[in-house]
């Protein structure tokens, strides 16, 4: 399916590394597949392109708005309402005893950082929410304001990899005691003075991904989603999954290659690997300049893929 096919299906999303990350499958007519962020849903379009009538595919999304995706001509595609952490609870509930593959897609989609009411993008003065679940949960305006200096420095610094991520701290604790934090502008207003001009842009960018990984605890879950996706995968079965920040691909690479998240590899008394995972690969895949172009979005990504044994 190409770009342009995505677009006129109606998803608010153009998938990055579509084939590529598909193919990662090794996709089987007849055989079951998840989805773990379902998104716009153009993966799932291309990975039901692929199945027959036997074969069935689940979509993951704690997101209620993208359940408007979902294919309505689809009786071989289920849509989960749920975080992708809780697969394995869900495969359980469907009755599944494994699946063939898992894609997941760990970028923010462009229809969030498009909407102008979730507070996802500094280009549009929002509410500072940032969660994927509205329904319950920190928003980013509550990390701001209920943060100690230290943590909001650890958050910047980690996962911003903010060099002046203590500055900013002590910036939004001395701020938010003549005002607390509701809008985007009000955290731009504190920003802006210590970023400065030439990288507002770039370090915008990474304030705003910071906060957005805090809200979600996005890493935690991400550690979790790996390890249930190895519970559920057959033996022989795919993980195809695309990164964006050098935190989750760092964590997926050593979980590729190792089974767990520090990347210690364990041996048999001959010195053999024990590790649950193959990577397909020596390195990620990565768009091509023309994708890049085309996509934006994708200029960050990183596709790893690997089988169980």
């Amino acid at each position: 399916m190409s770009a342009k096919e995505i677009i006129t299906a109606g998803c608010y999303h153009i998938p990055v590394l579509l084939s590529e990350t598909t193919d990662g499958l090794d996709i089987h007519e007849g055989g079951r597949y998840i989805d773990a962020t379902f998104g716009g849903g153009g993966h799932s379009r291309e990975i039901l392109r692929r199945l027959n009538g036997t074969g069935h595919l689940y979509g993951f999304d704690q997101d209620a708005d993208a359940a408007t995706n979902v294919p309505q001509d689809a009786a071989n595609f289920t849509f989960v309402h749920s975080n992708f952490q809780y697969l394995e609870h869900w495969m359980r509930f469907y009755g599944e005893e494994g699946v063939d593959g898992i894609l997941a897609d760990l970028g923010v989609s462009s229809h969030h950082f498009d909407d102008e009411h979730r507070g996802f993008s500094f280009r549009f003065d929002a509410p500072l929410d940032m969660r994927m679940n509205r329904k319950g949960g920190m928003t980013a305006a509550d990390v701001l304001n209920t943060y100690d200096e230290a943590a909001l420095s650890k958050i910047f610094t980690l996962y911003g990899e903010l060099k002046n991520g203590r500055r900013l701290a002590n910036a939004v604790t001395k701020q938010r005691g003549a005002r607390e934090y509701r809008m985007v502008n009000d955290l731009l207003e504190t920003a802006r003075p210590i970023i400065g001009t030439a990288r507002e842009k770039k370090d915008m960018a990474k304030l705003f991904q910071a906060l957005r990984i805090e809200v979600n605890h996005e890493m935690e879950v991400l550690e979790n989603m790996l390890c249930a996706a190895l519970r559920v995968l057959k033996p022989g079965g795919r993980l195809s999954i695309l990164t964006y920040h050098s935190l989750e691909d760092r964590m997926v690479k050593n979980f590729m290659r190792s089974g767990n998240i520090e990347g210690k590899v364990e041996v048999d008394f001959y010195g053999n690997r024990l590790s649950p995972l193959q990577p397909v690969g020596n390195k990620p895949i990565v768009p091509s300049e023309e994708e890049q172009q085309r996509n934006p979005r994708s200029r960050s990504a990183k596709l790893r893929v690997a089988v169980k044994v």
